[in-house]
Parts: structure tokens; sequence; C-alpha cells
């Protein structure tokens, strides 16, 4: 019997994220654990209460509770170890910089900086059209980092 495939779902400040419990719905229905992680901008779009039952949410709030001493958890390391995917969709233009740059000042960020390059890394843009057409985006998005 195959094992799941387990997909960690990073979900950012943009108003796509009302479309969360789609994505996640349609990762159930192809047997996919997911374990979803966003950003405080995040909270505003999402209603937990429309997700699939059982769906995990976590994030900053989480990950400091986790921890509170030497030799505790660091969730955004066990998720690395985790997930064979992660998927940030939405990926909204602060995200975005803050990726490109090596920021890493939230759960999301700091997954994506521990990630795994031989695990796959996927992002879905979403923006306004101006900010996407912006030549920085196109840098920040064909970044070694990315």
């Amino acid at each position: 019997m195959a094992t799941r495939k387990k997909v960690l779902l990073g979900c950012t400040g943009s108003v796509a994220t009302i479309k969360l419990p789609l994505l996640c719905e349609k990762l159930w229905e192809q047997n996919v654990d997911v374990r979803v992680v966003v950003t405080e901008r995040a909270k505003h779009f999402l209603k937990e209460a429309e997700l699939p039952p059982g769906t995990q949410i976590l994030s900053d709030t989480v990950e400091w509770a986790a921890w509170q001493d030497r030799g505790d958890p660091v969730l955004h390391i066990d998720l690395v170890k985790w997930a064979d995917v992660f998927l940030i969709a939405p990926l909204d233009a602060n995200t975005l910089g803050k990726l490109a740059s090596g920021i890493c000042d939230n759960i999301l960020t700091c997954v994506a900086r521990a990630w795994d390059p031989m695990k796959p890394l996927l992002f879905c843009p979403a923006m306004n059209t101006k900010m996407w057409e912006h030549p920085i985006t196109a840098t920040q998005v064909n970044s070694s980092i990315l």
C-alpha cells in the first residue's frame, strides 16, 4: 500500500486565502495529508469553520507556544521534516519579497528558509495586477531562492 503524500500548505495575506477551504478539500479528495501554515495577515481572510474537519492550522502563535526551553520541538523544523511538498498558495507580494530576500520572521517564512531543496516547493503568486507587473516581481520570482 502506498503511503499518503504529505503537503504543507502555506497561506499569506492575499484575499485569495478565501479559497483555502476549497483547496484543502481538493487535496483531501486526492488522499493527501494536509497541514496549513498561515501568516498573521492570512488569518484576516480565513474562516476556519469552512475548512474540512481535522484541518490543522498552524501560526506564529502555535509555534511560539510549542517552544518553552531547550530540547522542546521547533515547529517549523518539524514541519519541514514531515512534509513531502511545500505549496504556498496564495503567495502575496509581501511574502514573496521576504522569501526572495531571505527574511524569515514568521512560521511560513521560517519553513521556507529551512526547506530541503531536494523536495518540491511550489508557489502560486496572488496579487493585484499592477503589483504582479512591477519589474521587481519578476526579479523576485526568478530568484535562486525560490
